[in-house]
């Protein structure tokens, strides 16, 4: 591997601690947030995708019978389109050296692409990949889903605040705060816009998802997805980074999860851990 940039340096530094952590054993994984007013859910794995582990997973959606994934890292990011039947690569288009491909999107016609600390947002083809335009935004950009019904993009930059964006000018149109039992969700990364309005956010450096009211910001469930480290083996977490990437299947409660780096996508569901008849 060539010489690191300045933002990749940084940004290794950042995630040193958590890959420290990941390396050792199961037992000094990151603890799973709880809380008394809404239910956590756990990851039951329904089937397991067997894949390169050539990506570091930024962004994850389904379109179709199309996976589409944005990778990160300066000099080795991309955007991909991956048949969910066969689970093989279509076509593949790499960033510039100097851009941090961060989430991805897909609206009508239109994927969005967005960069770590570049401001700058990428419309491409859907079926090509090939870039249209670009448009500039403020502050970093971290995940990126679209809200069909509402005909906006929900964006998170790593903070606790999800900003509402324009599908077409990708100007912002307001913002929420995101909170569990009132405190602020520091940290939110990789989107997914589910069927039922939800907002699904990965919580960077750890193994947990929040199931967030767009309207309120409130986290309405917490995931854990400590099973799915769990049940990969120690060859297989030993080049894995952190939990990133979901996409809902389409018309289904079930869901593709991945990560940074990692060599499985699962499909999953979000089932209570409490035994039926108990709270």
């Amino acid at each position: 591997m060539g010489a690191m940039t300045v933002r990749a340096r940084t940004y290794a530094a950042l995630v040193a601690s958590l890959l420290a952590v990941s390396a050792c054993s199961s037992t000094t994984q990151p603890t799973p947030v709880t809380s008394d007013s809404v239910p956590t859910l756990t990851t039951e794995i329904l089937r397991e995708y067997d894949r390169g582990n050539d990506a570091f997973t930024q962004g994850f959606e389904i379109d179709g019978d199309v996976l589409y994934e944005g990778t990160g890292l300066e000099g080795s990011s991309f955007v991909r389109r991956t048949s969910l039947e066969t689970m093989t690569e279509l076509d593949r288009v790499d960033l510039p050296s100097d851009l941090f491909g961060e989430g991805i999107t897909v609206d009508g016609d239109t994927l969005w692409q967005i960069t770590w600390q570049d401001g700058v947002a990428i419309a491409r083809d859907r079926d090509t990949l090939t870039e249209r335009r670009r448009v500039n935004y403020e502050g970093e950009g971290w995940g990126l889903c679209t809200q069909t019904p509402d005909n906006r993009l929900v964006m998170s930059d790593g903070s606790s605040t999800l900003t509402f964006r324009d599908p077409t000018s990708f100007e912002a149109e307001g913002t929420v705060n995101v909170t569990l039992d009132g405190n602020p969700v520091e940290r939110l990364n990789e989107l997914e816009c589910a069927d039922d309005g939800s907002v699904y956010a990965n919580v960077w450096q750890t193994f947990d998802i929040m199931r967030i009211d767009s309207e309120t910001g409130a986290v309405t469930a917490v995931i854990d997805g400590t099973p799915l480290w769990d049940s990969m083996s120690d060859s297989q977490r030993g080049g894995a980074d952190v939990f990133n990437g979901i996409a809902q299947i389409p018309g289904t409660d079930r869901f593709l999860v991945t990560g940074k780096y990692w060599p499985t996508i699962f499909e999953v569901r979000f089932t209570d851990t409490a035994p039926v008849g108990q709270n």
